[in-house]
């Protein structure tokens, strides 16, 4: 098997990268691993005390960071594929908006699954949702754009 199935696309295209969310070079962060299934990007994360909001609670502004993240991947993994290139575009956010649907326990993992609705050769519309207890507790959907040479961005993986 290849050795990039079983990593997580930070893993294998941003191993330095010190993102609070997604980088795993981050000691302090939340190391969320996105995994390509198909035509959708998945992750299983587990939370932990300090990230809740209130006894057996997440944190809003933890699960906005797992989806703005998590999407953000999602779109630079849909770049790369459409570009049919070696290495994703560095990607950054534009815009994003989460509905916090129903408290999300931290009792077990939380799964997060995106993919991308719409794009065009440097940007990605993502979709995502968040799940948790077998119940989808959050959505998300966002605007992801490549950066070019000058934005502070880029080359950052």
């Amino acid at each position: 098997m290849d050795k990039k199935q079983n990593q997580g696309l930070q893993e294998t295209y941003a191993p330095k990268s010190i993102c609070f969310g997604c980088g795993p070079a981050n000691e302090k962060g939340l190391k969320i691993r996105s995994i390509v299934q198909g035509d959708h990007v998945v992750a299983e994360w587990i939370p932990e005390k300090y990230h809740e909001a209130f006894p057996g609670v997440l944190n809003g502004g933890i699960i906005g960071s797992l989806l703005d993240c998590h999407s953000n991947w999602t779109a630079a993994w849909h770049l790369m594929k459409q570009a049919q290139t070696e290495m994703p575009p560095c990607t950054v956010t534009a815009d994003y908006s989460v509905k916090l649907l129903r408290p999300t326990p931290t009792q077990g993992a939380v799964v997060l699954s995106a993919h991308v609705v719409e794009s065009t050769a440097d940007r990605a519309v993502v979709e995502a949702t968040l799940t948790a207890g077998g119940k989808v507790c959050a959505t998300c959907k966002g605007t992801f754009v490549a950066v070019k040479p000058g934005h502070p961005a880029y080359h950052r993986w």
